[in-house]
C-alpha cells in the first residue's frame, strides 16, 4: 500500500516573510542574473510566495531596489573606517572621503541598475542617510563651511551617481551599453574633428581623451572638493 501523502500539519513550517528576507533573496537574484531581473515576481517566486504578499513589505520595483541599495550601503559603511578621525586619521580627511565615495561609485559600477534606481528614486533608507552624514562630517572636519559642505554632499553624490548610471544605461534593445565601445566611438569622433571648425579639440584632442577611468574619478573627485571649499553658497537673492 502507497504511503499517504503527508497532510500540511506534518510539512515543515516557511519562515515567515519579512522585508529583510525579500532584499537579501532580492540581492542574491541580482548577483546571478542582474538587477534588472529582479522583479517583485521573481523574487515571490523565489520565496515561494505570491506578488501580493511581497506589497506589504515594499510598494514596488523601484522602492524594493532602493532597498537593495540600501543594503549594500550598510556594508560599505561598515567596511570604512568611521568619519570620526583617530590620532592616525587626522588630517586625512580628503583620503577617507574619495574613499567612500569610490566606494559608493563601486557598488554602483558592480550592480548596473542601482544608479539608474538612484537617480529615479533617491536613496533615502537608514544607511544612506548614515552615508550623508559621515560625507558631511568629513567635510566639515576639512574646515569647509557648514553651507557649501551641506550643499557639497549633494553635488558629490549626485556627480558618482550620474557617471555610474551612464555607464550602466541600457542599448535600445535593453542590453547594457558596453562602455569600453562607447569610449572608442567619441575617441573616433573626436580625433576626426576639423581642426578648422574645432581647432583647440584638434590640437589637444590627446589631452582630452587621457587618462584611466580611475585616475579621472579621483581627480574630478578632488577637482570638486576643492570647489565646494572654496566656492561660496550664494546670499539670499542672489543668481
Amino acid at each position: 500500500m502507497a504511503p499517504s501523502a503527508a497532510s500540511r500539519r506534518e510539512r515543515p513550517a516557511k519562515p515567515a516573510l519579512s522585508r529583510e528576507w525579500i532584499v537579501a533573496e532580492t540581492i542574491g537574484i541580482m548577483r546571478d542574473v542582474g538587477l534588472e531581473k529582479a522583479t517583485m515576481r521573481r523574487v515571490a517566486q523565489a520565496l515561494d510566495t505570491g506578488p501580493a504578499s511581497l506589497y506589504v513589505y515594499v510598494a514596488n520595483t523601484a522602492e524594493l531596489h532602493s532597498a537593495v541599495l540600501d543594503e549594500l550601503l550598510g556594508t560599505l559603511l561598515g567596511a570604512l573606517p568611521d568619519a570620526a578621525p583617530s590620532e592616525s586619521s587626522a588630517g586625512e580627511w580628503q583620503s577617507r572621503l574619495e574613499a567612500l565615495l569610490r566606494g559608493y561609485a563601486g557598488i554602483l559600477f558592480e550592480h548596473p541598475g542601482l544608479a539608474r534606481s538612484a537617480l529615479l528614486l533617491r536613496p533615502t533608507g537608514p544607511n544612506a542617510v548614515l552615508l550623508y552624514d559621515r560625507m558631511l562630517g568629513l567635510l566639515l572636519e576639512g574646515d569647509v563651511a557648514v553651507d557649501r559642505a551641506a550643499w557639497g554632499v549633494d553635488l558629490l553624490l549626485q556627480y558618482v551617481t550620474g557617471i555610474a548610471a551612464e555607464h550602466s544605461t541600457p542599448q535600445a534593445d535593453g542590453t547594457p551599453t558596453d562602455s569600453a565601445a562607447g569610449m572608442s566611438e567619441l575617441a573616433k569622433a573626436l580625433h576626426g574633428a576639423d581642426p578648422e571648425a574645432a581647432p583647440h579639440l584638434a590640437a589637444h584632442v590627446d589631452a582630452v581623451l587621457s587618462g584611466e577611468p580611475e585616475q579621472r574619478l579621483t581627480w574630478a573627485l578632488r577637482a570638486l572638493i576643492a570647489g565646494i571649499a572654496a566656492t561660496p553658497t550664494p546670499v539670499t537673492g542672489e543668481a
